[in-house]
């Protein structure tokens, strides 16, 4: 019997698949854990996120440890017992849980944490196809702007696919952006040309530790020139990144 891998990547976006062996839970909750990747948590009868990271798995004795809830006043709401949902976004790929029983305050590397039982099954939905190139070291600057927004946003693109991008600004911008808003103006100095097109704004989310806010956006009505030069630069980007996987097998 042939084991389905739910982390190739496949050809098109997918439907949610829901992981319950011990080895595919561990994997999907060790690329948040090792990526740093935002986690918004959400109580069941409450409307109020919050945003943590998880910073520990102990397989082992089957706990995970999340950072500091902010705001921090759902913290008390942790240790009383209240149901909860965590979810995170990687590489186009939802990963969420549940989970129904107390928190417990603990400590790792002299630092707060909260440790709760590893989920006893995730949902999995990779939600895009498009390769996405990672922009690690080449800093581009992005702008958005548009009817909805007072003054143009300068920001960092940190990775591209044929569909839509990921951008930092500085600060907590939150107030100033919507999640679902089209934005008229999306503007980014590629290394051949400035794009410029409509976007979505599909993710929003502020990291206080750092101050910096975090949005992906998706292209919206985008030209047909202006997608021809987007997929150039992702194609450029993937070639370059294979070949380095080329080089480094053999360094």
């Amino acid at each position: 019997m042939q084991v389905s891998n739910p982390f190739a990547k496949d050809e098109g976006p997918q439907p949610p698949q829901i992981l319950k062996t011990p080895v595919e839970i561990y994997s999907s909750l060790r690329a948040l854990n090792e990526s740093n990747t935002p986690l918004l948590l959400r109580f069941t009868e409450r409307s109020q996120r919050y945003q943590t990271f998880l910073v520990d798995i102990n397989q082992e004795k089957g706990w995970i440890a999340i950072d500091e809830l902010v705001p921090n006043d759902g913290e008390r709401l942790l240790l009383a017992g209240e149901a909860f949902q965590i979810e995170g976004f990687q590489e186009g790929v939802r990963i969420a849980w549940n989970n129904e029983y107390p928190a417990h305050a603990g400590e790792l590397n002299d630092a707060p944490c909260y440790w709760i039982p590893l989920p006893l099954e995730i949902q999995y939905h990779q939600r895009r196809n498009a390769y996405r190139a990672q922009l690690i070291g080449q800093p581009i600057s992005a702008v958005l702007d548009g009817r909805m927004i007072k003054k143009p946003l300068e920001g960092t693109l940190l990775d591209m696919s044929a569909t839509g991008c990921k951008l930092s600004f500085k600060g907590d911008i939150q107030d100033r952006l919507q999640t679902g808003q089209i934005y008229e103006k999306f503007s980014a100095r590629l290394p051949f040309g400035t794009i410029t097109t409509e976007v979505e704004l599909r993710h929003l989310i502020y990291d206080e530790k750092i101050d910096i806010t975090f949005c992906g956006l998706r292209f919206y009505r985008i030209s047909g020139m202006t997608q021809r030069q987007v997929e150039r630069f992702v194609y450029q980007m993937q070639r370059e990144a294979r070949r380095d996987q080329v080089v480094s097998r053999f360094d």
